[in-house]
């Protein structure tokens, strides 16, 4: 994987280079981007591991210690990436201030260059957070199916048993893909919310307040955040709705504060007059909570559409898919609808119905403010796979069977946490795109160049049609990889348990090395062609068709690619639910038909929810990021120009 980051990293920098587009600053931003990406990914990586054995030991005494260490190893991950973020954001802005002072003949100007030069940063951020979310995907769903298919279905043998020789690799890679994955695709979103709403702040002649104020936001939701985090606290009963009562307390106590603080921000910075600003940030972050309870409705087991899946377990699999791909499909419904209103609602508070320029900018600080609670609600999606790994750990080291009881109520709060931690990154995603791709509109004009966005030019019509079946291969590509990496998976699990003598007895250990091994270089080769398809093909349209069709394929991929994840999530989350809800003993429980039903959709669920789907964030906002990276050269060399 590093390998190919940086043979990705010595591509770019060549073709920057030799047109002579690009600034000094460039490549430097574009590693350090990717660095600091990496390393987010690896302090939580590494937290979340050491607290998921911390959490089995205090499920041991109660509910309550077990869910504050979870949550608090979860937290490295959310307040790690927050803090990197603004320092990557806020440091360039400083260099690139101190740089361009002299070099300009007034402050607007200087804002100018600084913008421009600084708006093309997240691409490192955005190139590392590609291959360790398809990566992270593919390396723990590949391990997963394997595990389950051979332990669970056909051995018949519990989740996370130490017979099974793939319960090491599926329990690395929860960490891998929804831990290091999410924390990057997350860094990403931020770094470039942040920096497309900077460029906006300029031509909605904001000045040096319009572009500090997403700085200041994201700074008052750390604060928000942390206070948040304390007002977690929850009962001994291992009750879903009450647990996931106690997570809401700190995600919505964090929400309130940050609007009072941002109020008072934006009449710092603004004004009273710049009052709409405000509003369009609340808009944002109202959006983000409306998202995730969405998600939540169709992903818990405690509501119909997930108890929908499991009355069909009793018909066998076949009915188990077709429930949950419906569930999916009809999910995406509201997002769409929530989406669509923050987009219409920020743009107009802002002052777009008379100035089109202020109103992309309140779009801009509806992403920020959707993102402002980042560091509590990646803290509640990272929670996730450190209380699955805690049951885990409980299962191989033979705890006794409350502890178990308690780390899977923990772990079914972590699948509804994990489900609307990914509408959320969803929708952050789609705002951060948008914003991205205004920007990209806004450097062509600045380069002299022209776009017909008209439904008449079939450059652009052209360009939508396959920005919106790039999406698809993207999935299929990123689902055929994990299906191939869970093959060696499974066959390997096959031959230990039939060539390793008293494996299935517990009377020999399994090789467990030999399935991560097998899971490892399945990913690191895998994710290249996906990786490729989202830096080539931005750059591949524009070239042969012109930049109007590089602007359609950006909006195509867009919307295809933010309905496509949702489903994708939202289906993968509802499947995984029902088989937990099975579980528990309703519709016959573990070992029944309905049970065994319920895992062939969680199987198939599993690289929906954890590979493609979230992957899809990553897709069209590195699309767009390339774009604007490659603005300038796409222009003088396109052959339709």
């Amino acid at each position: 994987g590093v390998f190919a980051f940086f043979a990705v990293v010595f591509v770019i920098f060549i073709i920057l280079a030799w047109q002579g587009y690009v600034s000094y600053y460039i490549p430097f931003a574009f590693i350090i981007g990717g660095f600091f990406s990496a390393l987010a990914g690896f302090i939580g990586m590494n937290i979340a591991t050491l607290s998921s054995s911390r959490t089995a030991c205090a499920a041991q005494d109660s509910l309550n210690g077990a869910l504050r260490i979870a949550l608090a190893g979860g937290s490295v991950m959310g307040f790690t990436v927050v803090g990197l973020g603004l320092l990557y954001t806020s440091g360039w802005f400083l260099i690139l201030y101190y740089a361009f002072t002299n070099a300009a003949s007034s402050a607007s100007s200087t804002l100018v260059l600084i913008t421009q030069t600084i708006l093309p940063f997240g691409i490192g951020a955005s190139a590392q957070a590609l291959f360790a979310r398809v990566g992270g995907g593919i390396y723990t769903k590949a391990a997963d199916v394997g595990a389950d298919l051979v332990g669970k279905v056909e051995a018949g043998i519990p989740e996370d048993d130490p017979r099974n020789p793939g319960t090491i690799a599926d329990n690395v890679g929860d960490c891998v893909g929804d831990v290091a994955g999410m924390g990057a695709d997350l860094f990403e979103s931020f770094v470039g919310a942040m920096l497309a709403t900077m460029a906006l702040a300029v031509s909605a002649n904001f000045g040096l307040a319009g572009v500090m104020l997403p700085l200041a936001i994201s700074g008052v939701g750390v604060i928000a955040s942390i206070i948040g985090f304390f007002c977690v606290r929850t009962g001994e009963k291992p009750d879903l709705g009450l647990l996931l009562k106690a997570l809401r307390k700190g995600v919505y106590s964090s929400s309130i504060l940050v609007v009072i603080f941002i109020f008072g921000l934006v009449y710092f910075f603004l004004g009273i007059e710049n009052i709409g600003i405000f509003w369009a940030i609340v808009i944002g972050l109202v959006a983000g909570v409306l998202i995730s309870f969405a998600t939540e409705y169709f992903t818990a087991p405690n509501y119909k559409p997930t108890q929908s899946i499991v009355k069909s377990a009793a018909t066998g699999p076949a009915t188990v898919i077709i429930a949950g791909l419906g569930v999916g499909m009809l999910s995406t419904a509201l997002p769409v609808l929530i989406i669509g209103g923050a987009i219409f609602g920020s743009f107009y508070v802002a002052g777009g119905g008379g100035e089109f320029a202020r109103g992309l900018y309140g779009v801009g600080l509806a992403a920020v403010g959707m993102l402002s609670t980042l560091s509590i609600t990646l803290a509640t999606d990272a929670y996730g796979p450190i209380a699955d790994n805690a049951g885990g750990n409980a299962e191989m080291s033979k705890l006794p069977p409350e502890v178990r009881e308690r780390t899977d109520a923990l772990d079914s709060l972590g699948n509804t946490t994990a489900a609307t931690g990914k509408g959320f990154a969803i929708g952050s995603a789609a705002l951060t795109a948008l914003a991205m791709i205004v920007a990209y509109r806004e450097i062509i004009a600045q380069l002299g160049g022209t776009m017909d966005l008209t439904v008449t030019n079939p450059q652009f019509i052209i360009g939508i049609f396959i920005g919106g079946m790039l999406p698809f291969v993207f999935c299929a590509l990123t689902m055929q990889a994990v299906g191939r990496a869970a093959q060696s998976v499974v066959n390997e699990v096959r031959r230990q348990f039939r060539e390793i003598t008293g494996l299935l007895e517990g009377k020999a250990e399994a090789d467990y090395a030999r399935c991560v091994r097998i899971v490892t270089a399945g990913a690191q080769k895998e994710m290249i062609a996906p990786a490729l398809l989202a830096i080539i093909a931005p750059v591949l349209t524009g070239y042969l068709l012109g930049v109007e069709a590089g602007m359609g394929l950006l909006l195509g991929s867009l919307v295809t690619g933010f309905v496509l994840a949702v489903m994708m999530a939202n289906a993968g989350g509802a499947w995984d639910n029902a088989k937990k809800y099975i579980e528990t003993g309703v519709a016959g429980g573990k070992g029944s038909d309905a049970h065994k039903a319920a895992v062939v959709g969680d199987t198939v669920g599993d690289p929906f929810k954890d590979t493609s789907g979230p992957s899809l964030n990553i897709l069209i906002k590195l699309m767009s990021m390339v774009s604007v990276v490659l603005a300038a050269f796409i222009l003088s060399n396109s052959l339709m120009q």
